[in-house]
This record gives structure tokens, sequence and C-alpha cells, in this order.
């Protein structure tokens, strides 16, 4: 059974940076395209930023792009996502998974609190 672990959170001021990292058991995972995921009080968990297994294309939502920046490490089966120049709207719970469907079940999530 594949188990996620995200952690990294915590509570930043608007402008402030944080890395979060998610580290994948149980699977395969430099065969598999990851994302990062999030989801704010009251609306439905969106996408982030998804990766290519090779490690070379990702996607990001229009949101975020030019500030936040995912990477992976595969010799140590962990997702990474570095955070700049946060917003108070970036506040929500983050999470990792599969790219594109098909998902796994998901972590715990961590945290992020950007105050204003």
């Amino acid at each position: 059974q594949v188990q996620l672990v995200e952690s990294g959170g915590g509570l930043v001021q608007a402008g402030g940076s944080l890395r979060l990292s998610c580290e994948a058991s149980g699977t395969n995972f430099r065969d598999v395209n990851m994302g990062w995921y999030r989801q704010a009080p009251g609306k439905q968990r969106e996408l982030v930023a998804g990766l290519l297994r090779i490690g070379s294309i990702t996607d990001y939502v229009d949101s975020v792009k030019g500030r936040f920046t995912i990477s992976r490490d595969n010799a140590k089966n962990t997702l990474y996502l570095q955070m700049n120049k946060l917003k108070p709207e970036d506040t929500a719970v983050y999470y990792c998974n599969r790219w594109g469907g098909n998902f796994w079940d998901w972590g715990q999530g961590t945290q992020v609190t950007v105050s204003s």
C-alpha cells in the first residue's frame, strides 16, 4: 500500500517562503508522474503543480506560476514544492499524489497559512 507523508508547512507572512516535502513509500516512485494539490476551506481540491517522472516537464496552475517550483529526488522517493512570494490566497492544506488521476489514498497533508 502506498503511503504519502507531507511536511514543511507552517505559518508565514505574505512574501515569505516555504519548502514542502512529500515522502512516498510502497511504490516505484521514479516511475510515477507526481503532483502537488491544495484544498482551501470551503473549496475543492485543486492541482497546483505537476511533474513528469523523468523530472523535466512541469505544469503549474496560473496563480502560482513564477512563484512555485516543483521538483523531485527519485533516490529519496521525495517530491518537493518550493513556494516563494507567498500570498494569503495560498493558504490551504497541501497534498501530494499522482498527477493526472488514478489517485492513491491521500496523506494527511501539510497546512500552509499565509498572513497578510
